[in-house]
């Protein structure tokens, strides 16, 4: 089956266009809330038996911890609780309060702080991370593309590349502020890995795109449209491009609903970046190439 993509290009990109908006939207609106990795505390796991969130959360408070926030991991059966950074003095006090209530099966397991001023070094290195992948990834599909530059340059080719590298870590960082504000969500380095990750995959699929479009200009040599041979060329890699990410989406899913819980939501944003990555580097891509270049520029009907 041969699909007109590029002949309906304004309505993919017009879907993309809208997720993007919606996206950003999101994270403006919700914001992130920042975890221990970025904002400095305590991460305690305690095993705690014949207990709830709240009847945790309520002692907590009564010991005098601060906003503490209490999660259950079915994993491992051990409850995690962030809180503020704290002394081994005031531990022992909750951990003390916790025996009392819940009785002697209360036992401690791991226990890490980190300073804010560690956590404000990470912030800045994960986000320039993210900015030297973007660039990096970019000069390369250009530099890759050197050879290639009728009738589109190469450079366009790296910049649309960016552009889709944009709009599918937009759509799951959308999506992440949407779940944290409504979850109790924080950001961590999962949050990050996950998001260099998409990266990684969706430039993938886009390069696989874009050299066979080469190949076919290259075979064609100007004797068919520049929309033709792009349309011709993301028709072939289409099922590729759909059974890699389908392979991958079943292997996320198993882990979102059988793994530990403190990767269930790092493998909801690969999930929901992977779906993004797969859409832009079919339907978004390909469309952008031919819009790039003015002689191009004509619709199939």
């Amino acid at each position: 089956m041969n699909i007109n993509i590029i002949g309906r290009r304004k309505i993919f990109l017009t879907i993309a266009l809208i997720l993007v908006l919606l996206s950003a939207g999101s994270v403006a609106f919700f914001r992130f809330r920042l975890g221990v990795d970025f904002a400095g505390g305590t991460v305690w796991d305690v095993k705690i038996p014949n207990a709830t969130p709240s009847q945790i959360k309520t002692v907590l408070e009564q010991a005098g911890a601060a906003s503490p926030i209490v999660a259950y991991d079915s994993v491992t059966k051990n409850y995690s609780i962030t809180l503020p950074e704290i002394t081994e003095d005031q531990r022992n006090a909750y951990l003390s309060a916790m025996q009392t209530k819940f009785g002697a099966g209360v036992e401690s397991q791991d226990f890490w702080s980190l300073s804010p001023s560690v956590s404000a070094s990470l912030a800045r290195r994960a986000i320039l991370a993210i900015i030297f992948v973007l660039a990096g990834i970019s000069l390369f599909v250009a530099y890759a593309f050197r050879r290639v530059s009728r009738p589109v340059s190469s450079w366009k080719y790296g910049f649309i590349t960016l552009l889709t590298l944009l709009h599918d870590v937009i759509i799951p960082a959308g999506a992440y502020a949407a779940i944290g504000y409504f979850f109790g969500l924080t950001i961590d380095t999962n949050f990050i890995i996950a998001l260099l990750v998409i990266m990684g995959f969706s430039v993938h699929d886009t390069i696989v795109v874009f050299d066979r479009t080469r190949e076919n200009l290259s075979r064609e040599k100007g004797k068919i449209d520049l929309p033709d041979v792009v349309n011709r060329s993301v028709n072939e890699t289409m099922h590729r491009s759909i059974n890699t990410s389908f392979s991958l989406a079943l292997v996320l899913l198993a882990l979102y609903f059988l793994g530990p819980g403190n990767l269930k939501f790092f493998a909801l944003t690969l999930l929901i970046g992977i779906i993004a990555g797969t859409y832009s580097s079919i339907f978004v891509a390909s469309p952008l190439l031919v819009m790039s270049n003015r002689e191009g520029e004509k619709d199939r009907k």
